[in-house]
């Protein structure tokens, strides 16, 4: 019998342990099996900002699952198919931007989890249900288990719900996003700011009082102390920030030259 690939980070969080990944804007599968190798327990690939095409994403989760590294969607906010397909797709995980309430995650949930959690479409025809060779009860069954569901919070408005949103059956992990939730309290990048602080806390707090998973971005010079702080995910670089940096030191180097 065929046995599904189970999520990585879903396995370590749930161990107690913590999970990294590595975001790509660039929408190459290189890159993906580049991060896999490199030791990363996920690849965050962008369907909000990011032009990438369902076909790249395919290639995306299939390099990044030749070395056992999971592929976690963050999906367009758009009709339900945009929240399936990567799931289909057999990605890891899904990450719904701008959640904006708990009507909103009720309906997330109805959305993307199966019987009798939600009343997710079901093809099974897909690299997930390993192309109808997994049973349907047991297909459905395995997604609902083992499969991530994150929401984001990135504005002020949810918080006054986020104790019932982490609540909510069906959801996996939430995930404080500090770069639009700067712009949203009128303070954009201004990440000392002290309601940055005080949601960043209040996020990972609220998450785990309710056995919620809390994740967030960090860079290198912060990343020990979010983890501290007490959350389980952390997505930490970028393939555009690393082609960026390396770019300009060489070209640094170069002048200095001339």
């Amino acid at each position: 019998m065929v046995t599904p690939r189970k999520s990585r980070i879903l396995e370590k969080i749930r161990a107690g342990k913590k999970a990294l990944s590595f975001k790509i804007n660039l929408s190459c599968p290189r890159v993906a099996e580049i991060a896999a190798l490199s030791g990363f327990d996920g690849v965050w690939c962008c369907q909000e900002h990011v032009p990438t095409d369902h076909s790249s994403i395919c290639q995306m989760i299939l390099a990044a699952k030749a070395y056992d590294c999971d592929t976690i969607v963050r999906v367009a906010k758009g009709c339900y198919s945009d929240y399936i397909r990567p799931l289909e797709a057999d990605a890891s995980g899904i990450m719904i931007p701008h959640l904006m309430s708990y009507e909103e995650a009720k309906e997330i949930v109805h959305t993307v989890r199966f019987h009798p959690v939600g009343l997710r479409p079901v093809d099974g025809g897909n690299a997930d249900g390993m192309y109808c060779m997994l049973g349907f009860k047991d297909y459905i069954k395995f997604m609902n288990e083992n499969r991530l569901v994150i929401v984001q919070i990135e504005d002020p408005e949810p918080l006054s719900e986020l104790d019932k949103i982490c609540q909510l059956d069906g959801i996996d992990m939430i995930f404080f996003g500090p770069g639009d939730f700067s712009q949203a309290i009128g303070h954009p990048a201004e990440f000392d700011h002290p309601e940055i602080a005080r949601v960043r806390k209040l996020v990972v707090e609220t998450a785990h009082k309710y056995g919620k998973f809390a994740g967030t971005v960090s860079g290198t010079a912060t990343l020990g102390e979010y983890f501290d702080m007490g959350y389980d995910y952390i997505n930490c670089g970028a393939d555009v920030t690393a082609v960026g940096a390396n770019c300009q030191l060489i070209m640094d180097t170069f002048r200095s030259c001339l």
